[in-house]
């Protein structure tokens, strides 16, 4: 007699997952893989990635620079079963996943007053923004430890600063594009930043000038960063592909 979980016995109706949806905004899923030892099928990620846009996912692809990781997936969709079958798919296609986030997009305690326009923008952002391909992502907590302790401050003190800390942020208005997500309790950290810039050095100035305002100065932590190239996926692969080619390669390009 079968047991219950022989999936011989099973449609595909009750195998398919079922879905699990924010009562507002997206989950956003950071995926940052290395390129396998062997041979990267380049067609089975396209085809992993375009599945999950026909199902109303957005997909911003990243070439990283650095030894952390190679390729950088960030998707954006309402439903969580979605994101969890591309994240499956693309182990499938023998991608090395060395770092992940998850996260949701939401508004701010401090900024419910907000125009209904700005809200959209915050809670289904449209993503990569036209023009800004410099990338990083890094997660973020706030601290605390003794005296600075961001928990114990009144409301009111919290949203001075916040107020203060968004006033530093417009100040790179045109040149940054930023996308805070919330993850307390979802994961290790309680906020992912993801910033988009017109050239690598407007990333470094925003996050320089934002660190020494008092929210950050007193009360931010900040997780590893993670920083690329923003393009087309299929571009963002052939880039790889040639990048791992003349690693292996024994004469250096460009010498004689």
């Amino acid at each position: 007699m079968p047991g219950l979980n022989d999936a011989s016995d099973k449609s595909d109706d009750v195998l398919t997952p079922r879905p699990l949806r924010p009562s507002e905004g997206w989950g956003v899923l950071h995926l940052f893989y290395r390129l396998p030892r062997s041979h990267l099928d380049r067609d089975a990620v396209l085809s992993a990635a375009q599945i999950a846009i026909d199902a109303h996912c957005q997909i911003v692809s990243v070439a990283l620079l650095g030894h952390k990781a190679d390729l950088g997936i960030v998707a954006l969709g309402e439903d969580w079963s979605v994101l969890r079958t591309l994240q499956t798919a693309l182990a499938a296609t023998g991608l090395d996943l060395v770092s992940s986030y998850l996260s949701l997009t939401e508004i701010s305690e401090y900024a419910q007053g907000i125009p209904p326009e700005m809200k959209k923008i915050r809670v289904y952002p449209e993503l990569p923004p036209d023009g800004k391909r410099a990338f990083c992502f890094y997660p973020m907590s706030k601290r605390r430890v003794g005296t600075d302790n961001w928990y114990l401050l009144e409301f009111e003190e919290r949203k001075r600063l916040m107020i203060g800390h968004g006033n530093v942020g417009r100040l790179f208005q045109g040149r940054i594009v930023q996308v805070i997500t919330g993850s307390t309790g979802i994961d290790d950290w309680e906020w992912g930043v993801t910033l988009f810039g017109v050239h690598p050095d407007d990333l470094k100035d925003c996050v320089y000038q934002m660190r020494f305002d008092e929210a950050s100065a007193r009360y931010a932590e900040f997780g590893p960063f993670y920083t690329g190239i923003v393009d087309d996926l299929d571009i963002v692969l052939a880039q790889l592909s040639r990048d791992s080619i003349a690693g292996n390669s024994k004469v250096p390009r460009g010498t004689t």
